[in-house]
């Protein structure tokens, strides 16, 4: 079961923080260039990533970005709205911890959040604002009963 998973369950606040690391993989890239079709030679092209002066190919932003979905996911929190700020690029072999702060709740369950990306060198490469809602006492409730049967649909453990 997953730590962000059973906190949802009992219960998101302000000032919870979730963090989730992952290493940016070449293989990971390709699979979301094949499902987004985005083929910027700023990923695939040496030379033309080094004419765009970075220091080799780069991952997609918004592939960096997705690993707020891990969270999301874990949370059930239904976004309504994420802005992101790229500030640095992410290179093939990096490893991204992002870490999300829940900064406002209000009575009906509707959250904001903000989150920081660092690569393995503590270097900021990406800032986001999110908002959306959280889990209320029905979903709550059926994702104890999902735990309770295992959490079959749950990949992420």
């Amino acid at each position: 079961m997953s730590y962000i998973r059973k906190k949802a369950i009992e219960g998101i606040k302000v000032g919870d923080v979730f963090t989730i690391t992952r290493r940016c993989s070449e293989a990971d890239m390709i699979k979301f260039a094949d499902i987004t079709k985005d083929y910027n030679p700023v990923h695939f092209d040496e030379r033309f990533a080094t004419v765009k002066q970075f220091n080799g190919r780069i991952c997609h932003g918004l592939l960096v970005a997705s690993i707020l979905t891990h969270i999301g996911g874990q949370i059930g929190w239904l976004a309504n709205r994420m802005d992101f700020k790229f500030k640095k690029p992410v290179y093939f072999g990096d490893t991204i911890i992002c870490s999300l702060v829940i900064t406002k709740i209000d009575q009906n369950g509707r959250a904001e959040a903000e989150a920081v990306f660092k690569n393995q060198n503590t270097v900021t490469v990406l800032e986001a604002f999110l908002t959306g809602t959280i889990p209320g006492a029905e979903e709550k409730r059926v994702l104890k009963m999902m735990l309770a049967e295992g959490d079959p649909t749950n990949k992420a453990g």
